[in-house]
């Protein structure tokens, strides 16, 4: 049986176990829900988690353990000669005996014991699925039944459920901290490794980003150069000319649609404007590599300035007409959650319509907006498909927009690309450009939340 159709026979024992849960809730107190304890959709949730959770417990201890037993089955079967080969040489048979029954290409005619071996790993595999299968709706069934058998008038079945919940929400907010905490050490060891061979000074304060380095010992010319300066040069500066673009029109098409349009305009305006948070970021690349840049460069050439054939100015409008979706949408949103009572409270006082919007509400929304342009940063200083297209690849030192640039999330991509050496300073300055991006965007935006918390101290 295939796990898709056993996930779907649980929910569907599930749901069934819910409707016989809540019927037997309200079939004990004949019909009267006021005597019982908890709502009636408590007792069938009650029951239907009695149902799903030891059967999907048992089901991923099952998926687990599985491959490990079949496949320690399968090597102790193999002759003594294979059984002799070393761990590396093994795991290679072992990996040809699967390719071999689950479809994979072999380079080579396989030798007997292992089709012998990919005949039993798959008839253990079968039996394994069926097995687990039998176990899986038993256990539910089972607990179906017992949870049914709890259910009383006076069964706390609401408190129950939400401690489930509790647990559940619990357990999911300290899977998303320990991943976070995974990935900053995961960049904090690789980064110390590129520091052993790189300094620290001058990956931080090296004007020069060069990071070819010598293959063979013999090789000159490639000593490689890590000055991290240009790359983040580059992306504050195609970030500063997005955010001038998108933060300015977002802002003010949000207090637009929020507070002057009209409710029909509003209606049709708004999904508009949210097409664009829909486009593919290539597609905006295009637009940027095809029309923008050369209109760009010809306009530079008329007035005889000097534009390069990809330049920050650019990806950065590009990339500012990307986040205008996202600051609108977000400000609209905050903008209309301020209390009508404050609107109203201003405007009895003599306020105009715009002293209302400016002294009012927009104070009221401002940690909402600050989120807003702090989320179109980040997207910002994540984006990477426009910069290749439109702004390309040189890692230049510059303030001129007209110049060609690169960004930091570009020349990790481009670094990681192919097949890389990761005893290198090459590649495993990837990830000290990883660990310092995010060490800049965290200091980023405690410092907005910081600014953010005192307005709300002085406002309340």
């Amino acid at each position: 049986m295939s796990m898709s159709l056993l996930l779907a026979l649980l929910a569907a024992l599930t749901l069934i176990g819910f409707h016989l849960g809540r019927g037997r809730a309200v079939a004990l107190v004949g019909g009267e829900s006021r005597r019982l304890h908890s709502r009636p959709n408590h007792y069938g949730l009650y029951v239907a988690l009695w149902c799903a959770l030891p059967a999907l417990a048992i089901l991923g201890a099952w998926q687990s353990c599985l491959p490990v037993v079949i496949e320690a089955i399968v090597v102790s079967g193999l002759p003594t000669e294979i059984l002799a080969l070393s761990d590396a040489e093994l795991g290679l048979v072992l990996n040809d005996i699967r390719n071999l029954t689950f479809g994979g290409v072999l380079g080579r005619e396989p030798p007997p014991y292992a089709q012998a071996a990919s005949a039993e790993l798959g008839r253990l595999y079968e039996i394994g699925r069926a097995g687990l299968a039998v176990v899986t709706m038993a256990i539910a069934a089972a607990g179906l039944a017992w949870g049914r058998h709890l259910v009383t008038p006076g069964l706390r079945a609401r408190n129950a459920v939400e401690r489930v919940i509790v647990i559940a929400l619990l357990a999911s907010s300290t899977v998303a901290v320990l991943t976070t905490i995974g990935i900053v050490l995961s960049l904090l060891f690789e980064t110390i490794r590129f520091f052993d061979k790189v300094p620290v000074f001058d990956f931080l304060f090296g004007l020069e980003w060069s990071p070819q380095t010598a293959i063979r010992a013999d090789q000159v010319g490639a000593s490689g150069a890590f000055g991290a300066v240009p790359l983040f040069a580059g992306t504050l500066l195609i970030t500063m000319i997005a955010m001038a673009v998108a933060v300015p029109v977002g802002l003010m098409s949000a207090v637009y649609l929020s507070e002057y349009a009209a409710k029909s305009v509003r209606a049709a305006v708004k999904p508009i404007l949210e097409i664009l948070a829909g486009v593919p970021t290539v597609a905006y690349g295009f637009f940027a590599a095809i029309t923008l840049a050369p209109a760009i460069r010809d306009l530079g050439n008329v007035i005889g300035l000097g534009v390069a054939s990809e330049s920050a100015l650019a990806a950065g409008l590009v990339m500012g007409i990307m986040i205008i979706p996202f600051i609108s949408s977000l400000s609209d949103d905050v903008i209309n959650a301020v209390p009508q009572a404050l609107r109203d409270g201003s405007l009895a006082v003599g306020a105009t319509r715009s002293e209302t919007i400016k002294r009012v509400v927009l104070p009221a929304a401002l940690p909402g907006i600050v989120g807003a342009v702090l989320l179109g940063v980040s997207r910002a200083i994540g984006e990477t498909m426009i910069v290749v297209m439109a702004a390309g690849l040189a890692a230049k030192l510059t303030a001129n927009p007209l110049e060609a640039v690169t960004t930091v999330t570009v020349q990790i991509v481009t670094l990681l690309v192919g097949d890389q050496e990761f005893d290198s300073a090459k590649t495993l300055a990837a990830f000290a450009l990883g660990l310092t991006l995010f060490l800049v965007t965290l200091a980023l935006n405690m410092a907005a939340l910081r600014v953010v918390r005192r307005y709300r101290e002085a406002y309340d």
